[in-house]
């Protein structure tokens, strides 16, 4: 068994295996954050909406 010749291929499949999971996780916060983003802008609307009809002016 030699050390010296598998250290370099086996330091390559740790650092693509730890950037690959970090590019998935960076996934997840920004699929999270525009869900969030959307979730309050919808809501923000309903109770905008909410509020016009109720103290809106009457026909």
């Amino acid at each position: 068994m030699n050390a010296k010749r598998y250290f370099p291929l086996a330091l390559v499949a740790l650092l693509s295996s730890t950037l690959m999971s970090c590019e998935l996780i960076t996934g997840i916060f920004k699929a999270g954050v525009w869900t969030g983003i959307i979730a309050i802008v919808v809501v923000l609307a309903l109770v905008i909406w909410l509020v016009s009809r109720i103290f809106g002016g009457r026909d």
